[in-house]
């Protein structure tokens, strides 16, 4: 199981079952305005926050999910988006 989370808000975004669906996601949300839903922050200072998406492995065979990988993956902001991984082009488990 993938889940994107906004690191900064603690906020799962969206759950996956593969990689690649995850980051199609992903390339959707930095293709969004950075003020509008899903990506305007939830806090107060909206104008002058951002979001962190991490990508989220869990291992979900049993209960509770066991968390085996979490990457940063992009930041959305006013000052635009920033990829921090190169996005890879096939899913890969």
């Amino acid at each position: 199981m993938f889940v994107i989370e906004d690191e900064w808000h603690a906020e799962w975004i969206g759950e996956y079952t593969s990689s690649g669906d995850a980051y199609d996601a992903l390339r959707k949300l930095a293709d969004l305005p950075w003020n509008e839903p899903p990506n305007v922050c939830p806090c107060k200072s909206w104008q002058t926050c951002g979001r962190r998406y991490h990508l989220i492995k869990f291992d979900a065979s049993a209960e509770p999910w066991r968390k085996v990988e979490d990457e940063p993956v992009l930041e959305v902001s006013a000052t635009g988006i920033k990829w921090l991984n190169q996005a890879p082009v096939a899913e890969i488990e």
